[in-house]
């Protein structure tokens, strides 16, 4: 089998679609006689589940955070702190996530560049005036708010990937000529990310980068060189530094005593968290483990509290809805490109890579299966700056599908 069919196997496979693009909720477009096309309708399933997930999140959220203030590291905190900020952080979200819709596709095309080069600014003030947060640098103040530029990065890398495939198009088989200006871009951001630190960013990030370079058709062996290449830089930062390396060694073997209470603690607790909820969970507001045994419950191991409170059931409907969000982004990239609209689809597809694969390495770690990384869960771990972000981005997928609709219904991008 060739690189090209293995692409297509792969694309197909994701998407569950073949032949021409289909619209899988009711279009309304009317198109009147010198009128600019409108439309009324859009993908109401996607809003639906991130709606969902949203307002799992919400109630998640409180319940993790509620006893915080018991520690005396929060005691200045009321218990409605977290919840009130987080549903803030919602409402902001939603308010910028709408305006960003109204946006054609065709004028973000046109921001990439200075989206990414703004992106990359914000990462070299990080370094210079951020706050720093447990010996890591990631944070911008804002009056009372904090700003997270890693999470802009994610989508400014989406939307330059994508132009840059499309201005490479003719040359993509051309190693120098499509892949070294990217490769470098990709360096200059991993050695930005890797001084916060912030391994588990620019993990996002890369995957995001080569993710469109190999469904926008880059030669396939270049794609495998570029990707051993990336694996090989990781093994090397891991090997070349102590507390990575131990990182690894504390998931492996967590419940040594050497590590169950070092390095391995949050995820020994985590999966005793997992094991408590067994099929049904113990019940909303029940965990155990969030009173100050499970650290950073609120965020990175929001996932465990649900396997605690929700139990099994709970933690599969939200790996369902986070699998099914990930394959309708990617269809409606499809769609686009279906159309002729190559940045549009695969910008879309670099966001689906973004939510999908952040939400599979957070879940990875909750769950043992991946070594201790600082992901948040997208869309419903508590954090501003991610939760923004991710509202944006999902309404900028939105904003191609009613583009999308409107070119299938005879109408004007």
């Amino acid at each position: 089998m060739t690189i090209a069919a293995l692409r297509d196997r792969v694309s197909d496979w994701l998407l569950g679609l073949r032949g021409q693009p289909e619209v899988r909720v009711r279009d309304w477009v009317r198109v009147g006689p010198g009128q600019p096309t409108r439309v009324l309708g859009f993908d109401q399933a996607l809003l639906w589940v991130v709606l969902g997930l949203l307002a799992l999140s919400v109630v998640m959220v409180y319940s993790a955070s509620v006893a915080l203030p018991d520690n005396p590291k929060f005691a200045r905190y009321a218990s409605t702190h977290f919840l009130s900020r987080h549903i803030f952080a919602i409402a902001i979200g939603a308010l910028v996530a709408f305006l960003a819709a109204q946006i054609p596709i065709a004028t973000w095309e046109k921001l990439a560049p200075w989206l990414f080069a703004l992106a990359l600014a914000l990462l070299l003030v990080v370094l210079v005036v951020g706050k720093g947060v447990n010996g890591a640098r990631r944070w911008i103040p804002i009056g009372p708010l904090q700003f997270q530029p890693s999470e802009f990065a994610k989508l400014a890398i989406a939307m330059y990937a994508a132009n840059y495939m499309v201005r490479k198009m003719d040359v993509k088989e051309d190693f120098f000529h499509a892949v070294t200006p990217m490769a470098v871009a990709l360096g200059i951001v991993g050695v930005l990310l890797l001084a916060e630190p912030d391994m588990g960013a620019f993990l996002v990030i890369a995957a995001i980068a080569m993710g469109i370079l190999f469904l926008g058709g880059v030669n396939g062996r270049m794609f495998f060189l570029i990707s051993a290449v990336l694996i090989a830089s990781f093994v090397l930062m891991i090997v070349l530094s102590d507390w990575r390396r131990e990182r690894i060694f504390a998931y492996l073997d967590p419940w040594n005593e050497r590590f169950a209470q070092g390095k391995a603690y949050q995820l020994t607790h985590s999966l005793i968290a997992f094991g408590r909820g067994e099929i049904f969970g113990q019940g909303v507001g029940a965990s155990v483990e969030k009173l100050h045994y499970l650290p950073e419950a609120h965020t990175d191991f929001l996932l465990a509290v649900i396997g605690e409170e929700l139990g099994f059931v709970g933690v599969f409907a939200v790996i369902a809805a986070f699998f099914w969000l990930a394959r309708r982004i990617f269809s409606i990239g499809r769609q686009a490109i279906a159309l002729d609209r190559v940045f549009a689809g695969l910008m879309a597809q670099g966001i689906g890579i973004w939510i999908g694969w952040q939400a599979f390495i957070n879940m990875g770690v909750n769950l043992g299966v991946l070594p201790t990384k600082g992901l948040t869960l997208p869309l419903m771990s508590y954090g501003g700056s991610a939760i923004l972000m991710n509202l944006i981005a999902l309404a900028i997928v939105l904003r191609v599908d009613i583009e999308n609709r409107q070119l299938m219904r005879g109408g004007r991008a």
